[in-house]
């Protein structure tokens, strides 16, 4: 993985660039997807189109605040979006944390996508945040997620209410150094 800051990341398969006005069209696409909505909200119904306006307006919004967030996942080789996914402050589990989140197309679901994306984000959160430790978080029936954060070194950590739904939260500590 190489990183030009936080805006610009590359994975061996992605590249992951930093969320931008221009990129809501394509993020509506995913995040109106039911079967990504499956996953994503409380109500498990895709989000409308104003949703998806104000949500990304916040994902923008926590850039500009603390200097890095979400980005655009897309194929190397094509620059076909495939998801979207990052770091971002959260308050879960009763304190505020830094997760890492992600949503993947659903055509390119179980590629391994999303463990690359976890797994660049974590290498961001430790060498270029210096944080100590990073959260995610999902449905309990939601077992692809959950391997992906096995996958990157996520321990399960215990159950919680979210959203007004039981979650599983994980946790992954970091090198205190960066």
């Amino acid at each position: 993985m190489t990183a030009a800051g936080r805006e610009h990341v590359e994975t061996s398969r992605m590249t992951l660039e930093r969320l931008r006005p221009e990129h809501v069209a394509e993020v509506s696409i995913l995040l109106r997807d039911p079967r990504v909505a499956k996953t994503l909200t409380p109500s498990g119904q895709p989000l409308t189109e104003s949703e998806v306006l104000e949500t990304h307006r916040a994902k923008l919004s926590h850039w500009g605040r603390y200097g890095f967030g979400l980005w655009l996942l897309r194929d190397r080789s094509t620059g076909a979006m495939v998801g979207r996914g990052g770091l971002q402050h959260t308050y879960v589990g009763g304190g505020n944390e830094v997760e890492v989140g992600w949503a993947i197309v659903p055509e390119r679901w179980g590629q391994g996508l999303a463990t690359e994306l976890a797994l660049a984000a974590v290498e961001v959160a430790e060498r270029d945040l210096g944080l100590e430790e990073i959260v995610a978080f999902t449905l309990p029936d939601n077992l692809a997620s959950r391997r992906v954060m096995e996958k990157a070194g996520f321990v399960y950590e215990r159950q919680i209410a979210h959203a007004g739904l039981p979650h599983v939260l994980y946790r992954r500590s970091l090198a205190p150094d960066g």
